[in-house]
């Protein structure tokens, strides 16, 4: 039996531009639904996505809202990872992060990056 594929979405667009940080979310859930692991991860200003309350105020004309594409992403068994150092330098602490967000620093992404079949950046 083949392993299942993997992709992974890295975001760097926050609440500045809805529709950037909904594109991975769209993706990622989409790739869940078609049985490939969808894992997103937000590096730079996305991070912000990630703090408890922020999600209810991003939405892109045209997707569902965000909070939505989040929920469905992590019920469907998406994993969300949070760049350490990224929110070290936004004063955002970790217990303030959504549930399931899954705070990481450089080396897990890159092991994540190395045993995916795609790496796409938003």
């Amino acid at each position: 039996m083949s392993e299942q594929e993997k992709i992974i979405y890295i975001s760097t667009h926050g609440v500045e531009d809805p529709e950037r940080a909904s594109l991975p979310f769209v993706l990622a859930n989409a790739a869940l639904a078609m049985d490939v692991e969808a894992v997103v991860a937000l590096q730079g200003a996305s991070v912000f996505l990630a703090k408890e309350g922020m999600l209810a105020h991003v939405h892109s004309a045209g997707f569902s809202p965000l909070k939505e594409l989040v929920d469905s992403f992590l019920e469907l068994g998406g994993r969300l990872l949070i760049c350490v150092p990224c929110i070290q330098e936004r004063k955002i602490d970790e217990k303030d992060l959504i549930d399931k967000a899954t705070p990481v620093a450089g080396a897990t992404l890159t092991d994540e990056i190395l045993s995916a079949n795609a790496t796409l950046v938003y």
